[in-house]
């Protein structure tokens, strides 16, 4: 990684590579940094999120909303309908409000992530601490930031949960 504002994240390390406050926050980018089995909850936010992986392997969900409410259907079933697995180079694009989720399949990913407009970053800033080192830290023994403090942050920034992040491959 290079120049940036480095910060454990969630079991991750981020580099604030541009900053909406540089963009009059039309954009915002941050190279991140995941271990094997990363994966958040299905998701959503109000900023479109483009994801370029840049190494390792990753499988990404983006879900139909509507496969989410029907009536009668498994509430998973996006798992298997919805998966796109990606190696270096691809693109996974995101739009603001769209439900999606992602696991890194390889040892570690390296991922270039856009919002548009900024506003992601201050999600991560919300909920992240100063990296004292440049690589992954070891995995916390407990949660790595207390529930309520992640809903309150979520409700702030307008990320709605639409269930658990996706199950890790057996």
């Amino acid at each position: 990684m290079a120049d940036g504002e480095d910060l454990w994240f969630l079991g991750t390390l981020v580099r604030i590579k541009l900053d909406g406050r540089e963009t009059a926050g039309r954009l915002s980018a941050f190279e991140i940094l995941y271990p094997r089995g990363a994966a958040p909850p299905l998701h959503s936010h109000p900023q479109d999120e483009t994801i370029c992986l840049l190494d390792g392997e990753l499988t990404a969900w983006i879900v139909d909303p509507d496969l989410l409410g029907r009536e009668g259907t498994d509430p998973s079933a996006w798992l298997e309908s919805c998966a796109q697995r990606c190696t270096p180079g691809a693109v996974v694009y995101a739009s603001g409000g769209t439900p999606h989720t992602f696991r890194v399949e390889s040892d570690t990913a390296r991922v270039l992530t856009l919002s548009t407009p900024a506003g992601i970053e201050d999600f991560v800033r919300a909920l992240a601490e100063p990296a004292r080192w440049p690589w992954l830290q070891p995995p916390a023994d407990g949660p790595r930031v207390a529930p309520d403090r992640l809903e309150a942050v979520e409700r702030e920034l307008g990320v709605v949960r639409h269930g658990p992040p996706p199950p890790q491959e057996g």
